[in-house]
Formats: structure tokens, sequence, C-alpha cells
């Protein structure tokens, strides 16, 4: 797997994270890792992006940013509005393959959801993963509503004949009410694909030597940690019972 695409099921739902999470266990695996954000929206020069933060939080990575451009909207919006050329699923794929030419692992963190524009011409980060050949990791909420936008998102997937590596929870509550405990159970059936994750809300908030000493224990084997989905799930299954 020398590239995983990483998209949410939305904004907001701790994909930046999520992406530091992973990049942090693969280098404490021994991996050599470059982290690739096509379009950073919401951001004007000089200001830390979300490549940067995944490099403040995961340490040693490679990090490529390949647009910024300063409005909060979806990156063929901005890139008009302000007036910039635009950043194409085959610029994606480009960008990548020439990272996992130099690393073991390169991360492609979207804007928003998988089908959010990047172009004019309807290109997306789906359209980037197809070129690439690259499975997709999805990042989804914890409650309420989330059922439905993850399976769209894994449907939307199956369609395009792309690989659903598994899905993690971006950030898990504190206090978790009782959706978000079915959730565990519901959303590996809905997304089809398993459950390989929960990063505890407020993850990004931690030292960044206490976030990479903890990131393996909040993701699954698969993704280089020691995070067991059944028994995570199987407790708070529990409580919801209760």
């Amino acid at each position: 797997m020398p590239v995983l695409v990483i998209t949410g099921t939305g904004t907001e739902v701790g994909k930046t994270v999520a992406t530091a999470a992973v990049a942090a266990a693969a280098v404490a695996a021994g991996r050599s890792v470059a982290v690739l954000k096509p379009a950073q929206t919401g951001v004007l020069p000089g200001e830390r992006g979300d490549a940067a933060e995944v490099a403040r939080l995961a340490g040693a990575v490679t990090v490529v940013e390949l647009a910024r451009y300063p409005e909060p909207l979806a990156p063929a919006t901005a890139a008009r509005r302000a007036g910039l050329p635009p950043v194409g699923p085959a610029e994606v794929a480009e960008a990548a393959g020439k990272l996992a030419a130099d690393h073991d692992l390169v991360l492609v963190e979207g804007s928003g959801g998988l089908l959010v524009r990047f172009d004019d011409e309807g290109g997306s980060l789906a359209d980037a993963a197809r070129l690439l050949g690259a499975p997709v990791l999805v990042v989804a909420s914890a409650g309420l509503g989330t059922l439905n936008t993850t399976e769209l998102t894994a449907r939307e997937l199956r369609f395009r004949r792309l690989d659903l590596l598994g899905v993690v929870v971006g950030s898990w509550p504190g206090e978790p009410d009782l959706a978000s405990r079915c959730n565990l159970t519901d959303l590996p059936v809905v997304a089809g694909a398993p459950l390989l994750g929960a990063l505890p809300e407020g993850a990004g908030r931690l030292r960044p030597s206490g976030f990479r000493a903890a990131a393996g224990g909040w993701l699954a084997p698969r993704l280089w940690g020691t995070w067991d989905a059944e028994a995570f799930t199987a407790a708070r299954a529990a409580d919801s019972r209760t």
C-alpha cells in the first residue's frame, strides 16, 4: 500500500487529526511517510494549513501542499473566486506518484468529502484515487447521522470500483451517547468495510510527543496500530444495553 487516500464523510469529522495519527503510527512502525494535501482552503499565506498540522503532530514526515486558496470553500469554488488555477486529479496523482518513489507510504488528504470538486470539470479526490489505484480510508463522525453519510460514501466508492480500506471514527466522545455507541456496530455494516480505529475527542490538542506515543493505540493493525475493534465495540455496546 504505497499510497493511501484519506477522505471524510464531510467537513469537521477529524480527517486531519486522523491523517496525523496514521502518519505517526506508520513512522513508529519504521515507515518513511509523506503527506500530500492537494488543495488547502480557508488559510492565508503564511498561516499553518492541514499539512503543517499533520507534521506538527506526527513528527518526521514529508509534507507537500499543491495549492492554497484563502476562502473556506470547495477547492474549485475557492480557486475560481481567487482567480487562481485549480488542482486537477491528474496533478494530484502525479505528485503522489513522485512522493511514493522516495517514501514507503504517501497519505493523500482530501478536502471535505469524497466528491468535493477540485476543478470546474468535476474532478475529485475519487478521480485521483482511481488514477493512483489507491485504497481509500473514510473518516466518519461518531454520532447521529453518520450512518447515512458513511453509507453514501461507501456506495460511491463501490460504484467507482475503488477499494474502501475501512472506516475510522475521527472523534470519539468522552461521554458517548446511545447513537454513538450503537454506531460502532452499524458503521462497518453500512460501509461494507471494517472499523479501523477511533480517535479520542480532543486528540489534536495533545502535545505532539503524547500524540505520537498514543496514536498506535487508536488504530487497528491494518493502519500500523494495536487497536482492537471487537474489544472496543463490545465494551461500549454493553453500555448501550443498559
